[in-house]
């Protein structure tokens, strides 16, 4: 454990940490900046920051990770419930627990296999490609943009087309179930606000129902309409465009086929709404994150560039132009991509979007490879990937971007131990959209790394904020903030390829 005052607990050696971080970087910085002040303190300890934050136990090992998502789950932590309540009313896969939450992703978890979403690619490759389109004005333009902006109607457009075959078009128009989710994720909160003012928020209870409403009516017009066609036998939807809700409501169909069914069930209605509404929301943030990330790497580091730039042609040929056509007849051609793969896997490494908080137990304790015990109980015991993603205990040179280390072979310092590489965490509550995340960013890398050249924006973001902040974690601009997306949400130029 870091040094302990009876009064401050753990606060000042906190505030040391982070007075070496810029104001705005991420917490989940802060359990790997503690151990590399101290060097012998271990990937798991406790933090004692009371009156301000839980008392919480850090968990940042392979096997300690495995002891609380696999071995047993712990449940996840009140605060995340109390964030998710305003988009999902509680009834989300991500807080549920024990047999609700086992039949609600069995529901779902179809949909999301890497062999039905692959009938989807079509929808995908469409959203890309009018993301290609909007790169392309702003390359004519040449003007300074927020990546982050684009990339999340992105993925939100993809979303809405996999999820529930709904083109919501928030790439080039406004939506009201996008502009409701995100007003009310602007007024999400843990409930830990130190600030009363914040906390406490008189308007926050009326801004939350009035998006709710919006979210819930659009929401509910797709599911009646999907519901209405399938059940009369009339829907004329392609294969390659049905939806994961399509998936569903068929199932919920034939097993009640020998039931009149003038209505869907209300409960049942009421989880598939709030289940999509949480998809939107986690399913589109982070990959945006993830896909600005990829970027700031493609503009940071050249050869990775061209080794990307290299793949792509020998897969889909030296004409660019063509590479959606020929995803779209044939999305196998995305399994020839180990490089790219590789770095979609460095990019997840070296900025995780997520981390885990969980609630101790009585008489569960987290026992280190010392044999070493940690209880739980009374505990938020936090799941730190950034932590064990950039510890040297489990990775060669982990500040340094290597996507070689995944094409290594078993025996090779490079090649990942087993359990240290957790994007999507493990365990039976790992993302149900792994497989989807994965693809969404292959495609996006084919379409776009060949036709577009990014350069960062930073500069001139300094010189109109002039400070001496420090701006730099890791010798990196752009660090991780707030829900991990890069600081100033990636400013930068666009410019064609030899355009």
């Amino acid at each position: 454990m870091p040094p302990w005052n009876p009064v401050l607990g753990h606060l000042y050696f906190c505030y040391k940490i982070t007075s070496k971080l810029p104001k705005d970087a991420h917490p989940n910085y802060l359990p790997n900046m503690a151990r590399r002040e101290l060097p012998n303190l271990g990937p798991n300890f406790y933090l004692d920051t009371w009156p301000f934050g839980p008392q919480m136990l850090v968990v940042a090992s392979t096997k300690g990770l495995y002891q609380i998502t696999q071995e047993h789950s712990l449940r996840k932590h009140p605060g995340l419930r109390y964030f998710l309540q305003p988009i999902a009313e509680g009834l989300d896969l991500v807080t549920m627990e024990g047999d609700l939450w086992k039949t609600w992703r069995g529901i779902f978890s179809p949909g999301f296999s890497a062999m039905y979403l692959s009938s989807l690619t079509k929808g995908i490759i469409e959203e890309t490609e009018q993301f290609c389109r909007n790169l392309q004005q702003l390359a004519q333009s040449q003007k300074l943009f927020r990546m982050k902006d684009l990339t999340d109607n992105l993925t939100m457009d993809i979303i809405g087309r996999i999820v529930m075959n709904a083109q919501l078009g928030s790439q080039v128009q406004s939506n009201p179930l996008v502009d409701g989710l995100r007003m009310q994720v602007k007024w999400c909160t843990f409930g830990a606000d130190t600030n009363p003012f914040k906390r406490y928020n008189p308007a926050r209870p009326v801004i939350h129902w009035y998006n709710s409403q919006r979210m819930n009516a659009y929401v509910t017009r797709v599911i009646d309409s999907r519901f209405a066609e399938l059940r009369s036998g009339e829907d004329n939807t392609e294969k390659a465009n049905k939806s994961i809700i399509d998936l569903v409501l068929t199932a919920y169909l034939s097993d009640n086929a020998t039931k009149s069914l003038p209505d869907m069930d209300k409960t049942f209605k009421r989880f598939a709404m709030n289940q999509i509404k949480l998809f939107l929301f986690s399913g589109h943030d982070t990959t945006s994150s993830t896909v600005c990330y990829i970027f700031y790497t493609l503009a940071t580091k050249h050869d990775v560039l061209v080794r990307v730039r290299a793949e792509h042609h020998s897969v889909f040929g030296m004409d660019s132009s063509r590479t959606a056509t020929l995803i779209t007849a044939n999305p196998h051609l995305m399994n020839q991509l180990p490089y790219t793969v590789a770095v979609i896997k460095e990019v997840l490494r070296m900025y995780p979007a997520v981390s885990g908080t969980r609630i101790g137990e009585h008489d569960f304790n987290v026992v280190d490879e010392a044999g070493q015990h940690f209880p739980t109980q009374d505990f938020l015991v936090w799941d730190v990937v950034q932590g064990i993603h950039r510890d040297p205990g489990y990775w060669q040179r982990p500040d340094e971007f290597i996507p070689e280390r995944w094409l290594a072979a078993p025996g090779d310092p490079l090649h990942p131990i087993k359990g240290a590489y957790r994007p999507f965490s493990h365990g039976p509550r790992n993302c149900i959209g792994q497989e989807l995340a994965m693809i969404e960013m292959k495609i996006i890398m084919a379409l776009a790394a060949r036709q577009f050249d990014i350069t960062l924006g930073y500069r001139e973001l300094d010189q109109a904020n002039k400070s001496n902040d420090i701006k730099t974690v890791y010798g990196e601009r752009g660090y991780q903030v707030q829900r991990a997306q890069p600081q100033g949400d990636l400013p930068c130029y666009v410019a064609t390829v030899n355009g």
